[in-house]
């Protein structure tokens, strides 16, 4: 396990300006995650204009966008720890938010692709440098909940593209909502600029022995056991959640036929209030569950995976729409409240002088199996079992995620006595 010194204490309370940088980067990241789901509550309406199949939709609202940003995910999270990290965000965000409001433009498969793989670069910037600024601004004491708190913008995002896509869609079409929802973004990027850049590991614990100012060599990562069960464990965890938003509403639509717009309230409302409150506070919560041990984050997440599985059962096979909005109300918050966690057990295994790129590696793994690999299966699967024809077949397809879900809780379950058991 890679560790940082522990042996003294720096006494230094949050400031002012920490708590500011905090609230403008949830912001921040309720954008990017706006710019990245808004595709999913207006796939039923590409997909009839473009005639499209179920893969096609996965390649173009996963695989497009994640093929650069898990690869510039690393690179990125290199340079975060080497460069101006507010400026890296501030660039990211002017080129996501350009791409996102293109995709109004585009006019058959290939340019949509392009201009999802050009969000897929603009957004790899954000993670590894927001993570490492927060952490460089905030106590070690309150990381689990600050990254919470950042991580709120998951939900909040999703919730913003749900609501304001839904009704745009469904009255403008949904050019329109890409063009209102994208665009504005590039705005924001100057506020970016204003936020302080601390020193790299000075709310650190200090030690007491001289400082080994030599570089941390990167290969470290991969001969962590710990992180490796922690970021598997997560990424399996990661096909449930973003299954969720990614193709349920297209479920409900055609397989239920609830209009657009409702669904998008529904899971609006859901991402908004119990995904919101679930993702801000799950922090805290796992914060005392690691009181018990240094493990105890992520047997937090591997309750919160078990929670989940009966919740997707029902929403997949009760047939009951009151029963599926509210299996779908809980999932919205169960199945994300892991996320803050996981990133705050990320900074704690690698410790400072790798945190940009612990960050980018765990990005990279969950992504690339929760957003690349895992959607085009769902979607071949269902065309496969007639889904064109049967929309209702997409439900079946999706059993592959309280599958996931058993899988992750033992990988987590793993990860957490691997964690108890290491030396500091």
């Amino acid at each position: 396990m890679l560790h940082h010194s522990m042996d003294a204490a720096v006494n230094r309370s949050p400031t002012p300006a920490a708590w500011a940088s905090l609230a403008l980067l949830c912001l921040v990241y309720l954008l990017n995650f706006l710019d990245r789901t808004l595709i999913y509550i207006l796939f039923p309406l590409i997909k009839k204009e473009l005639v499209f199949n179920d893969m096609q939709l996965a390649l173009l609202g996963t695989t497009s966008f994640v093929i650069f940003y898990t690869i510039l995910g690393i690179p990125f999270g290199r340079l975060a720890d080497r460069v101006s990290r507010k400026k890296m965000i501030a660039a990211g965000l002017v080129i996501w938010s350009l791409f996102s409001g293109l995709t109004g433009v585009a006019n058959d498969f290939w340019s949509i692709f392009f201009c999802r793989v050009m969000v897929g670069v603009g957004e790899a910037t954000l993670g590894p440098a927001a993570m490492s600024l927060l952490s460089d601004l905030f106590p070690p004491e309150k990381r689990g909940t600050v990254q919470s708190a950042y991580s709120a913008g998951i939900p909040l995002g999703a919730a913003a593209a749900f609501f304001l896509g839904g009704h745009m869609g469904a009255e403008w079409g949904w050019r329109p909502a890409f063009y209102a929802l994208g665009f504005p973004g590039i705005f924001f990027a100057g506020l970016v600029l204003m936020i302080p850049e601390p020193e790299r590991g000075t709310t650190e614990v200090k030690s007491t022995q001289p400082e080994n100012t030599a570089p941390v060599d990167w290969r470290l990562l991969l001969q962590s056991p710990v992180l490796r069960w922690h970021v598997t464990g997560y990424a399996v965890m990661a096909v449930a959640a973003n299954s969720l938003s990614i193709w349920i509403p297209s479920l409900l639509v055609q397989a239920y036929k609830v209009p657009l717009a409702e669904v998008g309230v529904l899971i609006g409302t859901s991402m908004a209030i119990s995904g919101g409150l679930a993702t801000a506070f799950g922090g805290a919560v796992a914060d005392r569950f690691k009181k018990t041990g240094k493990g105890g984050r992520l047997r937090f997440g591997a309750l919160l995976a078990l929670l989940c599985i009966p919740l997707w059962l029902g929403l997949l096979f009760s047939g009951d729409l009151t029963v599926m909005k509210g299996c779908f109300f809980l999932l919205a918050g169960l199945g994300l409240g892991w996320l803050g966690p996981a990133a705050a057990d990320v900074h704690d295994i690698v410790g400072p002088k790798l945190r940009g790129l612990g960050v980018a590696v765990y990005f990279f793994v969950v992504n690339g199996i929760g957003y690349g690999i895992a959607p085009p299966i769902v979607g071949k699967l269902s065309d496969m079992l007639g889904g064109k024809d049967h929309p209702e077949q997409l439900g079946v397809a999706l059993v592959i995620c309280p599958i996931a879900l058993a899988v992750a809780a033992g990988l987590l379950g793993v990860a957490s006595r691997r964690m108890e058991a290491a030396k500091e």
